[in-house]
């Protein structure tokens, strides 16, 4: 699995739901299918006088959620800028050229009110719930900073094995000081609150 990969299935997936935060500091949610893919990037429709448009002018923070039937689930958290002047027209036509029914949403010249956004920097969050073990792993395109998640094993280990046995998944290996899989885990925090002795801390706390 890689970037490229995560961003071709959220193409087949077509229909992603797109997180922004509105003035008041409120979540928004909508679906957006007006996508158009590169393989280190995406480009997306909407229209100016949308609050969507404005939200993304005022902050630009978004999260973009697509679920396969497969049980991935892939999240590209970003900053989505809006695509140089002169490429406008450009993706535009590609977008209405791949997404036919737009030209019924937007016919004639009354696509000229819409805007195309671009992501390039990004971080791609990918999590597999139909394998066992689950699998998850974080990637990023250009130059995007990776948020890290979840639990790790501290040296205050004492070695009991109290936090394998409560793991769902079982990905913690044994050892003078035990050690979570990453890959595998569920970030439930299971292991963390029966630690007899403390040891298990989210990542990112001391």
């Amino acid at each position: 699995m890689d970037a490229a990969t995560c961003l071709k299935k959220l193409e087949y997936v077509g229909v992603l739901a797109f997180a922004t935060v509105d003035a008041h500091g409120a979540p928004q949610i909508r679906n957006i299918s007006a996508i158009h893919y590169e393989p280190d990037g995406m480009y997306f429709f909407t229209a100016r006088g949308k609050e969507f448009a404005r939200e993304l002018e005022r902050d630009g923070r978004v999260q973009i959620l697509g679920y396969t039937k497969y049980k991935e689930m892939i999240r590209v958290s970003a900053k989505a800028v809006t695509a140089p002047a002169e490429e406008q027209k450009k993706w535009m036509d590609i977008i209405f050229t791949e997404q036919p029914y737009l030209i019924n949403v937007y016919p004639g010249d009354t696509r000229e009110i819409g805007i195309i956004y671009e992501i390039r920097q990004a971080q791609i969050e990918y999590f597999h719930l139909g394998v066992s073990p689950i699998f998850r792993e974080t990637y990023t395109i250009g130059g995007g900073t990776e948020t890290r998640k979840g639990y790790r094993i501290t040296e205050q280990c004492i070695g009991c094995g109290t936090c394998l046995s409560h793991c769902p998944q079982k990905c913690i290996t044994a050892g003078e000081q035990y050690s979570i899989q990453q890959e595998h885990c569920l970030h439930c925090g299971n292991c963390s609150e029966h630690c007899p002795v403390g040891a298990v801390r989210r990542i990112g706390e001391d």
